[in-house]
């Protein structure tokens, strides 16, 4: 049972976050919280939760300890929003991303996107949700980029 929710994260993951994240994200040692219909919805590792699959859309959120993990393994700018050194502080406790902070993105990204949001210096900050698309990112001077789920601090 648990080898074959493995692999039903594992493929989501590769759709949604690229090639390499399903193994990068969840290891063998990972446990489910079932639903009482017996749907995954969230997949632990070591009691950390590492990310929650959305009844909704069938694709994964992320926790802090998820983003991590996709932080280390893909190289910048893969799944990136980057953002002004100045607003870091405010991004890593939570804050949304305004497009007028935003200084770099991955080209790829889609408005309802799973990102991680970075400084300039590629620091993880925050994982959140893009509300714009990467070319409106860059290009808008108001309004929310991304939509914060949890800040590094």
């Amino acid at each position: 049972m648990e080898g074959r929710l493995l692999r039903i994260v594992r493929v989501i993951a590769d759709y949604q976050f690229g090639k390499g994240a399903g193994k990068a994200l969840f290891p063998e040692t990972c446990k489910f919280v079932l639903s009482s219909k017996g749907k995954i919805r969230q997949i632990k590792d070591g009691g950390v939760r590492i990310a929650t699959l959305k009844a909704d859309t069938g694709l994964l959120t992320l926790s802090i300890e998820g983003a991590k993990r996709l932080h280390r393994t893909f190289e910048y700018p893969k799944l990136r929003v980057v953002v002004l050194k100045e607003v870091s502080s405010f991004i890593s406790k939570g804050r949304n991303v305004f497009a007028k902070h935003v200084i770099d993105v991955d080209k790829s990204i889609r408005a309802n996107d799973e990102v991680l949001v970075v400084d300039e210096d590629d620091r993880l900050l925050a994982t959140g949700k893009a509300i714009l698309g990467a070319k409106e990112m860059l290009e808008f001077e108001r309004g929310v980029a991304v939509m914060v789920r949890k800040g590094i601090s």
